[in-house]
């Protein structure tokens, strides 16, 4: 046993160092990465849907005869808002994991405590290090690429595809490996804006690196990539991000989003560009209907009076907001909403509601 203590802290201790050393190459230097994989500047056979950047040949609904799994990975704190939202995440996940067309494999919680909790035997979970004391700034997000690193690292993933989702997403129906041909599948974010930003991020994508539209509008989630781009993507992902935390310029540009720009980065410096599909997700109370979305992503409160009123902005008479529920998950049967409230917040309370009836010691 005291060997093995050894040997871990040893083990530790080398990858402290290695971070500290890339910080340091990443923060003072251009990043000079090669750029494996298809490059965007470069000719190309495959078409594209100018208006969601979909090859056709997907937009016409032919999603190829082999079946392609994914494996769905979520990053976590020990936190009770992370964990009450994970166990939802889960729920639904094994709902529609082998329904037809479900390209959903298999599916890890990556747990960043650095600690097991007890939620390991209810969730398929690795446990990773989070990041030395200090070195987040008070970001702790900034933990999510590290984590990454650590899985790819260490972890046997059994698919070629990795689904990188959030805890506070909600599956609503069986979803498809709708990556294809060496390009990620990735939901475009109205406010990730590169060109906007483009003297900031030439510190992390100099010229030579092609135009800063290679750079998506895009976040790591939801995003559903290759393994193997994934493996190149995620140490630059983490380094890149780092560096802009360390940066005044770019933490005040980017604030909470900055992680967010720092994947988008790190997968145009590696040569991966996304079909940038709207139809992955909608995000309450703005998007009114599910149609053929995927996932429900309840980052918004929603506020609304009893006839159905949006008043946002103000607490509403009736209400859902997850932040109401960082410190002790949400009861069972929650108020469902009053009449004319839209079809996208009625479906995520009720996926709340059956999903906290049929866990075992919810709230516990």
């Amino acid at each position: 046993m005291g060997c093995g203590n050894f040997f871990f802290t040893i083990l530790v201790t080398f990858s402290v160092a290695l971070i500290t050393y890339n910080i340091i190459i990443s923060a003072n230097s251009p990043l000079q990465q090669g750029l494996p994989g298809p490059s965007r500047s470069s000719s190309s056979s495959i078409s594209v849907d100018p208006i969601i950047q979909m090859p056709l040949h997907r937009s016409r609904g032919k999603l190829g005869s082999s079946k392609r799994l994914f494996h769905t990975a979520v990053t976590a704190s020990d936190s009770v808002y992370n964990t009450w939202q994970c166990r939802i995440m889960y729920y639904w996940f094994k709902k529609f994991q082998n329904e037809p067309n479900s390209g959903m494999g298999g599916f890890t919680r990556i747990l960043h405590s650095g600690k097991p909790d007890k939620y390991m035997d209810e969730i398929p979970t690795f446990v990773a290090q989070p990041l030395p004391a200090g070195m987040d700034r008070g970001y702790i997000v900034l933990n999510r690429p590290w984590a990454f690193v650590q899985w790819l690292q260490q972890a046997d993933i059994k698919e070629d595809y990795i689904l990188m989702s959030e805890p506070d997403h909600i599956i609503v129906k069986p979803i498809p490996n709708l990556s294809t041909d060496g390009l990620g599948a990735a939901f475009p974010f109205f406010y990730i804006e590169p060109k906007k930003y483009e003297s900031v991020l030439r510190k992390y994508f100099p010229e030579n690196k092609g135009p800063i539209t290679n750079i998506d509008p895009i976040g790591n989630s939801p995003v559903i990539v290759g393994k193997e781009s994934l493996k190149k993507i995620a140490p630059t992902w983490m380094n890149v991000s780092l560096a802009m935390k360390k940066d005044p310029e770019t933490d005040k540009a980017f604030g909470w989003v900055l992680e967010m720009y720092a994947y988008a980065v790190a997968s145009a410096v590696h040569g991966v560009g996304n079909i940038l599909y709207k139809d992955f997700m909608i995000q309450p109370p703005w998007d009114k209907e599910i149609g053929k979305k995927f996932i429900i992503h309840y980052t918004y409160g929603c506020d609304y009076n009893m006839k159905g009123e949006l008043t946002y902005g103000k607490i509403g008479e009736w209400r859902f907001d997850k932040r109401s529920y960082d410190t002790v998950a949400p009861p069972r049967n929650l108020p469902m909403p009053p009449a004319g409230v839209p079809e996208s917040v009625v479906t995520l309370v009720r996926m709340v509601n059956e999903a906290t009836a049929n866990i075992p010691n919810w709230g516990e």
